[in-house]
């Protein structure tokens, strides 16, 4: 048979070879020139690696032959990140030093030159095609996994050349003066054939060896006759017909013909198991025909050749007499003639090498730093279709989400649907107003708040009596001096000096007047509205929602199956709206790693076929958008059948007038909370800054009333001075004047003296002024804190004020306005202009 008489007869391609080459000078350069010295630097080592390639490919060959592989590999790869950097052209502003000779590998006396890096690419693309056959070529096929690897190595091969064909071919041919025939489109698409005839050929060597049956074999065989028929068209056309020796078209020819005959052998086979003889024989006479006919052109074919394609011939003259004396002497049937046969069935198991991958370089790092103008405005171009696709989408998943939220609100879901659970919900900014309120304390804290009014108002009152208390006490002394020492006694009247105090005073007592009915008035607002307000204080406060009661009677008992149904509609619209915001995530992820400049610099031409293939990669994410959106629609449509059953089931109408009645009951205790609040606030802030400002004023009558009483002091001393003609010593324990110790001593003030010396007014002490009160636009409040300590006049220790503990004013009382409940009470006596006015103006803190 066939398959024991081809072992190792088989074709491989001898390499192009090349004359050297300097990349280095030129390429460097080119880089000074174009971009500066610096990038030039940066760039040595990458360039010291092309010019060490280069040299490696010009040695053949290599001892390895899957070295050579990975080296040609590795070499293409360098030649597209310079063909995108470094326009090779003999133009002045280009690599013009350049200029690549190589030499046909079947015509070794042709050779072409060009200044053109296709030329290049072109032969280091058939180099690889032919390395890989000769690796082929290289098995032990008598082995199966020897021929499994073989098979392979031939489908790499053809791969290669199909590559060059579709890539590089016609590209260094056109507007070329210099070319050669290998490169050709012609010819790599002649060597693709040819390699998968013998890529074919390997596994039906196997599928022999594995004992399949002849119909398979059959396939398989026929398919790789037609591989080699296509090879063997090619070579004998244009402008291979003269280019290969006689041997190449003889064994191809060859080929042809033993594996066309192989087919009708096998395929035979079948037919005489069927018992379709006459077919059989049909095929077989064409078989042998085709045989006979081939051995005419066999003239110096390889002897295994021909060995094979005799045992072939005497294989089918067997099963041909055979057939023949079979269908004379039992079936009888007339044979067909071989013209109306109908095509031998096929079964390709080989195709060519994807080798884009394997070619790929944009992952190589070489030259990145150099990125031309053109490729960076393609990847700016390609961005921008990138962001218009994601913003359209974006936009698209955006207007399904808001439909649903619009289209749920019109039928009040999903609320409706909790509703008859008992789990009432409330809108979600009413329950953030109510949540603020119970922060706050909500209406059962007003009472505290109330008192802390009260408490405030009585530590102001105390305070402001105390501080009157101070004054009049001075000034009820100083009017007893006044009256014992007469004309001696010259210090000014303590209401002449006390004026702008005690008017400030008299407007503070008011002002507490005015602050007091405001309480009043706040205490019995809350009082009248507590009913209203009430429904603020439950917790939760959905508890105070009504719900959604289920029939009374139901016919068909059908009302839990409506809510089941309607429940798993809306958990499957949220799982839409789930897989939307994934899907967005989606395309944003996808942009963010959609890195396709490395790709950009290792093509050349036109991007519109890259920019296809890439944008292609967010269709998918496309299509399910639309699917999401069209089966959101379907199922809203479903949904809002499903709401209109069960609204007329649960009597949904009456339930929502219920529920609106208690959101607005809400809303209205919530307004009447806040004016309350509001006008709480207002007071705790009026009684604290009332509470500094009487403070500060209480601090000036106590350093006034200290002042006085060293005043006094001196003043008798002066006195004494004055009276000295008379026997002090005398008079010592029971004159009517004490001396200067006695009366320090004393906590009453001593008796005035009958004269007055007007000899030395020089030594009366100063009289006190106090700091002149002018009129201010507005007070300023001093930091809020406890009282200071007074001086008392007649020597008895300072005690601090209050004398019992008032309730010290919390820091929330700061807070809010002040409420006014009938709104028909003036604006609070102080304002920015003047914050404490005249009893007469009237009016308290009360807010309108």
């Amino acid at each position: 048979m066939a398959s024991s008489a081809l072992s190792n007869l088989m074709l491989a391609i001898h390499e192009k070879k090349a004359s050297s080459v300097d990349l280095y000078r030129p390429l460097r350069n080119y880089v000074t020139f174009t971009y500066s010295e610096r990038e030039a630097q940066l760039l040595e080592d990458d360039l010291e690696n092309l010019k060490q390639l280069r040299s490696d490919v010009e040695r053949i060959p290599d001892p390895s032959p899957s070295a050579r592989r990975d080296l040609l590999i590795s070499y293409y790869k360098a030649l597209c990140l310079v063909e995108t950097r470094f326009p090779i052209s003999p133009e002045k502003h280009h690599v013009n030093a350049v200029s690549f000779l190589w030499y046909d590998a079947f015509k070794p006396k042709h050779k072409a030159t060009q200044q053109n890096i296709h030329l290049e690419k072109a032969s280091v693309l058939f180099n690889l095609g032919a390395n890989y056959s000769q690796i082929g070529l290289g098995h032990d096929r008598t082995t199966v996994d020897g021929r499994r690897q073989a098979s392979h190595a031939f489908i790499a091969a053809a791969g290669a050349f199909a590559y060059l064909k579709d890539n590089e071919s016609t590209k260094a041919s056109i507007g070329q003066s210099s070319t050669t025939v290998d490169v050709s489109a012609e010819c790599v698409g002649m060597l693709e054939r040819l390699m998968l005839a013998q890529a074919q050929e390997c596994v039906f060597e196997n599928t022999i060896a594995k004992g399949s049956t002849p119909g398979v074999c059959a396939k398989i065989s026929r398919q790789v006759g037609i591989y080699y028929e296509e090879a063997l068209a090619a070579l004998t056309a244009a402008p291979l017909k003269d280019h290969f020796e006689k041997g190449w078209i003889s064994h191809v020819q060859l080929k042809a013909a033993l594996f066309y005959s192989e087919a009708c052998y096998r395929y035979g086979i079948e037919l005489h198991e069927k018992e379709e003889i006459a077919e059989e024989i049909a095929r077989l006479r064409s078989g042998s025909s085709r045989l006979a006919e081939a051995k005419k052109s066999s003239r110096g074919s390889p002897p295994q050749l021909l060995e094979a394609l005799n045992k072939l011939e005497a294989s089918i003259n067997c099963n041909l007499d055979r057939a023949v004396k079979e269908n004379d002497r039992v079936y009888l049937m007339r044979v067909p003639p071989p013209a109306s046969l109908s095509p031998l069935p096929t079964f390709s198991m080989v195709k060519p090498m994807n080798m884009t991958e394997i070619l790929d370089a944009s992952k190589e790092k070489m030259f990145a730093i150099l990125v031309p103008d053109s490729s960076a405005k393609a990847l700016s171009r390609y961005t921008e279709m990138v962001d218009d696709v994601i913003r359209t989408q974006a936009e698209r998943l955006q207007q399904a989400s808001e439909l649903t939220r619009v289209r749920l609100k019109e039928m009040d879901l999903p609320e409706s649907i909790i509703a008859v659970d008992g789990n009432s919900t409330l809108p979600a900014d009413l329950k953030e107003d109510v949540e603020a309120v119970q922060i706050s304390g909500g209406p059962a804290g007003l009472e505290a708040e109330i008192q802390q009014l009260t408490d405030l108002k009585r530590v102001n009152h105390e305070l402001l009596v105390y501080t009157e208390e101070i004054l009049q006490k001075e000034a009820t002394e100083d009017a007893q001096f006044r009256s014992q020492f007469g004309t001696r006694w010259t210090r000014p009247q303590s209401s002449t000096l006390t004026k702008n105090l005690q008017d400030r005073l008299h407007r503070f007592a008011a002002n507490l007047k005015q602050a007091g009915e405001s309480d009043v008035k706040i205490e019995r607002s809350v009082r009248d509205n507590y009913a209203l307000m009430s429904i603020l204080d439950q917790r939760p406060i959905e508890s105070a929602v009504p719900t959604l009661a289920r029939p009374i009677m139901s016919l068909d008992a059908t009302e839990d199956a409506i809510v089941g149904t309607l429940k798993q509609s809306l958990r499957q619209l949220e799982n839409l709206g789930a897989q939307r915001a994934s899907l967005e995530d989606m395309l944003k992820d996808m942009k963010r790693k959609d890195d396709i400049l490395p790709k950009l610099m290792t093509i050349t031409g036109s991007y519109e076929d890259m920019f296809r293939r890439e944008i292609s990669k967010y269709d998918h994410i496309c299509e399910d958008i639309s699917q999401n959106i069209e089966v959101q629609e379907q199922l809203l449509m479903q949904i809002q059948a499903q709401n209109e059953e069960f609204s007329r089931l649960f009597n949904l109408e009456d339930y929502k007038a219920s529920r609106e009645k208690c959101y607005k009951q809400i809303q209205a205790a919530i307004i009447k909370y806040r004016e309350i609040k509001e006008n709480i606030n207002e007071g705790l802030k009026f009684y604290v800054t009332l509470q500094d400002a009487i403070t500060n004023v209480k601090q000036q009558c106590s350093d006034f009333v200290m002042t006085r009483s060293i005043q006094c002091r001196e003043m008798i001393e002066d006195v004494q001075r004055q009276m000295s003609g008379l026997s002090f010593q005398d008079h010592r324990s029971s004159g009517p004047y004490p001396s200067v110790h006695q009366q320090r001593a004393s906590s009453s003030p001593p008796p005035p003296p009958e004269t007055q010396n007007q000899s030395h007014p020089h030594q009366q002490a100063p009289y006190y002024r106090p700091p002149e009160q002018h009129s201010r636009p507005g007070y300023t409040v001093p930091p809020y804190g406890p009282p200071p300590p007074y001086h008392t006049p007649h020597g008895q220790a300072p005690q601090p004020y209050p004398p019992q503990s008032p309730q010290q004013p919390h820091p929330s009382w700061q807070q809010g306005s002040y409420y006014d409940p009938q709104g028909q009470q003036p604006r609070p006596p102080y304002t920015a202009q003047n914050p404490y006015p005249p009893p007469h103006q009237g009016g308290g803190y009360y807010r309108q």
